[in-house]
């Protein structure tokens, strides 16, 4: 089986890994130099995309390149407890949620398809419908992100990334402040939208500030550290991490990506954010879980029945879609409630979030993608 994959990223670089992993020649071709992206975004990996990652042979070498995070914790903006739980997976399960640099985690995926025989191409784009050199390919993945040209091929008609309502702005500051929770990740419930920060373990804090805005900044260059504490100055702990901030991001716009109804046809098949809804906090674990369902779809399949196993393959991820759907607009409508669904959230939160939320998450965090077959085991 010849495989053309169609973005470098997470998704591009788990399905290079898992398509090797049953026998088939892999090429990646990926726009951009560094698919990476800054090194001041970070991903959080719950335990579904870290039972994926083992499957694919690089949970340990991603392990140690980020961090261990046992706790996720809500507070209002005044600094109320709302909710303290477990990060990313059940209270009881021993492995624990990580966190890591996006560029690091890119690039451990990278080694690793690279090492199991992937050609990797970067700088290049492919253009899936009419490049020549995906007119021999076998199978094509579309793993190219939330503006997919490939969903485009696939259906002139799929939906396009629509501005969300919030963007966001990522940064590093200098130490945890005074006062402050010195681990777990973070949730401000703001009046102006949702801040998070991360303690790290050698001393610094990732922060993230999701504003809730009805159009993005038109001038990016108007978002710096005095305008966020400005918007933040009500909620004192999110301030004084802004005030401690020594690195930060330009601005960038939150999307909505309404269900996409063809995710395959033929020899291509959609994974990953080109596949799914983008606002679900699950973009890194949904990837690394297609990759490997797909390679488990596709291992022994001969060339002339992979439309069947791309079929089957989005029957079995088509449910997860559609609760991930629901937990994107759930996720999206908190961080943007008003005044008076701000004060209901506070009211209800702290007695029932940390009562109700690991069976209401059970179906997200104790999925298993299953292994993959070795080459002609079927």
């Amino acid at each position: 089986m010849r495989a053309i994959v169609v973005g470098g990223g997470v998704a591009g670089s788990a399905a290079a890994i898992a398509l090797r992993r049953i026998g088939a020649g892999v090429t990646v071709y990926e726009a951009y130099d560094d698919p990476g992206g800054p090194v001041g975004s970070y991903v959080s990996l719950a335990v579904n995309g870290l039972r994926a990652l083992d499957v694919l042979e690089c949970l340990t070498r991603v392990q140690v390149a980020g961090f261990p995070v046992a706790r996720h914790r809500m507070w209002s903006g005044s600094g109320r407890l709302l909710g303290d739980v477990a990060r990313g997976r059940r209270s009881e399960d021993p492995l624990h949620s990580v966190t890591l640099m996006r560029a690091d985690l890119v690039s451990e995926l990278r080694a690793e398809a690279l090492k199991s025989g992937a050609r990797i191409v970067t700088g290049q784009r492919l253009d899936a419908a009419s490049d020549p050199r995906a007119a021999d390919a076998d199978l094509i993945v579309g793993a190219d992100g939330i503006w997919s040209a490939t969903r485009r091929a696939l259906d002139p008609a799929a939906p396009q990334p629509s501005y969300a309502g919030l963007y966001s702005v990522s940064g590093t500051s200098g130490s945890v402040p005074n006062g402050l929770p010195r681990d777990g990740f973070n949730w401000i419930f703001a009046r102006h939208g949702v801040f998070i920060f991360l303690p790290v373990p050698d001393g610094t804090v990732w922060w993230t500030a999701q504003v809730a805005a009805h159009e993005p900044p038109p001038d990016p260059a108007v978002i710096g550290p005095a305008e966020l504490t400005r918007l933040f100055s009500t909620e004192a702990r999110a301030a004084a991490v802004l005030g401690a901030a020594t690195a930060m991001r330009a601005p960038t716009p939150g999307h909505i990506l309404k269900p996409v109804t063809c995710r395959h046809r033929d020899r291509t098949v959609l994974i990953g954010d080109a596949a799914h809804p983008v606002g679900a906090g699950q973009g890194a674990s949904i990837a690394m879980e297609d990759a490997v369902i797909l390679a488990r779809h596709l291992a022994a399949v001969a060339p002339e029945a992979i439309p069947q196993a791309l079929a089957a393959f989005d029957r079995e991820r088509q449910p997860r879609a559609g609760k991930l759907a629901k937990m994107d607009t759930s996720n999206r409508d908190a961080k943007t409630a008003g005044p008076v669904g701000a004060r209901m959230r506070e009211m209800i939160m702290p007695h029932v979030f940390s009562r109700f939320y690991e069976k209401a998450t059970g179906w997200l965090y104790d999925f298993d993608p299953g292994a993959i077959p070795a080459p002609g085991t079927g």
